[in-house]
């Protein structure tokens, strides 16, 4: 329920109390403050209320964006606000603040103002909409409103919220080749009541028909396949851009979206992989490899994000140059389109699917996505040397939770603990170390499926316990967490890869799947302010180097048929534990919304 108070004197003829009612609101009126507070204090402290001066003249969409926007505790634009349950207890406070009788009509004159102002100094997180070429605004005489009205009507609020559906940096590909008309895509759903888990639940669908396409590996499944998946990715686009132009924004929705966008490009790979075997050519160890990068990228991604989240300061001379290449316009596009973001990828894998083989496929997609790891993952590695930053402890914390510790590790982290200093280079040192002595070892051996490759994997839990003794505060620790899944997922590549029989790797993507899909299930928790998973499912799942060991016990005690049984009961086990955990948490989760972004009004 929502309720909004009109406080101030009435104007005739306006269609302010319709525009409330069409989103949604119960009118209430208020002859002064005083009635005001009191009708403020009779609406239920979990419901939204809104103050509005009936004096407010302005564009629908502007009303819309300040009083029905989830994702803020409370909004304004001048003449109207609202409150959340979040920030109630601030409005009642900002509320009986207000002085009553002679010599307050400057702070009662328009209520709004002096509540938004109030509710600014609290510290509510108060979001000021920027408006652009919207207008909002009191008109306190005739005159002013007949400007106002004037105004209003030279600008088309219909096309501002089109054109801010579009998020303001975007891929090359999504910019000019899907955002020109999915955005009209998106009011279509929007006004047939759609919403954008609806829509993402169709794209998934049809990047799921896609790969079953695939997977019949006839050139007509292949044309098929290529065209299914631009369309799953049109509908990928027109979710966000639903939620933004119809201001559906949840928590859930975000994790929805980001989640079977992976599902989504791991099933295709897949289904590549089957096809291509159906023609007689084994491409899972390329397809494992795709996924793996993919997913390391987007690790790097996330634990640079996270470690400067709330940095205090930034002074690297790589970030100041970035900043000078914006300014060039043609460099901005290179740039976007170097780091193959999921537009350009998923055309390309679209048309080359279309047009040529899965080998040739992966062989692209590996080396792309190669080259944009290094790109990117450089340039990181530079600011980050470069730039004087007080790491937080949220950060420390955010990069241990994505580090995926488990039992093992921890107590090797307790017994070394004090030992090293915060800041410096062990941490990325001992967890390269970690990665890069098991890796060498399984990828060199001549027989790694061996009990000398469980010792090694016991030392590489030693090295990993020793990166995460101490706050992962330095300049280069959130480098910790993608060395440790580099570790984890090639290792599993690998030892599959050697096995050497029908259905090993296969079992090993369905077991990288499941890992990955609890890695990235923390990143959003994380994102969405929830905090990572509980440690009773980090010790469950047996944290990254736990995995290690199980696997690399299971290779040394296994014949290699009986190696690619128990990866398999291992890959649905682990599933069911992730997904069981995670679909429970985002169903009850009562975390806030998520910020999108998106083009100033």
């Amino acid at each position: 329920m929502s309720t909004a108070i009109l406080t101030g004197p009435p104007v005739a003829g306006s269609p302010l109390e319709a525009d409330l009612r069409a989103l949604g609101f119960d009118v209430r009126t208020a002859d002064d403050a005083t009635a005001a507070a009191e009708l403020i204090n009779a609406v239920p402290a979990q419901e939204r209320v809104a103050v509005v001066d009936p004096r407010f003249v302005g564009h629908l969409h502007a009303l819309r964006l300040a009083l029905t926007d989830p994702r803020f505790p409370a909004a304004a634009v001048p003449g109207a606000l609202t409150a959340q349950p979040a920030a109630r207890a601030a409005l009642t406070r900002a509320v009986g603040r207000i002085p009553v009788g002679a010599g307050t009509a400057h702070l009662t004159d328009v209520l709004t103002d002096t509540l938004t102002e109030s509710l600014d100094r609290d510290g509510t997180g108060l979001h000021r909409v920027e408006l652009g070429s919207l207008v909002a605004t009191v008109a306190l005489t005739p005159a002013q409103r007949e400007d106002a009205r004037e105004a209003v009507a030279a600008v088309d609020d219909e096309a501002v919220r089109l054109r801010t559906a579009v998020k303001s940096r975007d891929g090359f590909f999504t910019t000019y080749c899907i955002s020109p008309y999915s955005r009209y895509l998106a009011r279509w759903c929007a006004r047939r009541g759609l919403t954008p888990n609806q829509v993402t639940t169709a794209s998934l669908l049809t990047a799921l028909i896609a790969a079953g396409c695939a997977a019949t590996g006839t050139r007509g499944g292949f044309i098929a396949a290529g065209f299914l998946l631009l369309f799953s990715f049109v509908l990928d686009c027109t979710d966000g851009q639903l939620a933004r132009y119809s201001l559906q924004y949840s928590t859930m929705g975000a994790w929805l979206d980001a989640t079977f966008d992976r599902a989504k490009e791991y099933a295709y790979y897949a289904g590549l992989a089957l096809g291509a075997a159906r023609g007689g050519d084994d491409v899972w160890a390329l397809a494992l490899g795709a996924m793996v990068l993919m997913t390391c990228r987007h690790v790097v991604d996330f634990s640079f994000n996270e470690a400067n989240h709330d940095a205090t300061a930034n002074t690297s001379p790589t970030a100041a140059l970035s900043g000078k290449l914006d300014s060039v316009g043609w460099t901005v596009w290179v740039r976007r389109m170097i780091v193959l973001p999921i537009g350009e990828r998923w055309a390309m894998i679209a048309v080359l699917t279309a047009l040529t083989t899965p080998r040739i496929v992966f062989y692209a997609l590996l080396i792309g996505c190669a080259l944009a790891a290094c790109y990117t993952t450089a340039g990181r590695v530079l600011r980050s040397l470069t730039r004087r930053a007080r790491r937080t402890d949220r950060a420390a914390q955010a990069l241990a939770d994505l580090a995926d510790s488990g039992p093992l590790a921890e107590l090797i982290a307790r017994s070394a603990r004090g030992r090293g200093r915060t800041g410096s280079f062990l941490a990325p040192v001992m967890a390269f170390l970690s990665a890069a002595v098991l890796l060498v070892w399984v990828i060199f051996e001549n027989d790694p499926a061996s009990w000398l490759t469980v010792g090694v994997a016991a030392g590489s839990a030693l090295l990993a316990g020793a990166a995460v003794a101490r706050p992962l505060k330095g300049a280069l620790d959130w480098l910790v967490p993608p060395f440790f899944r580099a570790g984890e997922y090639v290792t599993i590549l690998v030892l599959a890869a050697r096995a050497d029989v029908p259905g090993a790797l296969p079992a090993a993507y369905g077991l990288v799947a499941a890992v990955a899909y609890h890695h990235y299930d923390t990143v959003y928790r994380i994102r969405g302010g929830t905090g990572a998973p509980p440690r009773w499912l980090v010790r469950a799942t047996g944290g990254h180097e736990g995995r290690i060991l199980v696997i690399t016990v299971l290779a040394a005690a296994l014949s290699p048929s009986g190696f690619t049984i128990a990866l398999t009961a291992l890959a649905v086990a682990l599933a069911l534990l992730v997904l069981i955990e995670s679909i429970r948490f985002w169903v009850s989760s009562q975390a806030p919304a998520v910020h999108d972004e998106g083009e100033p009004a």
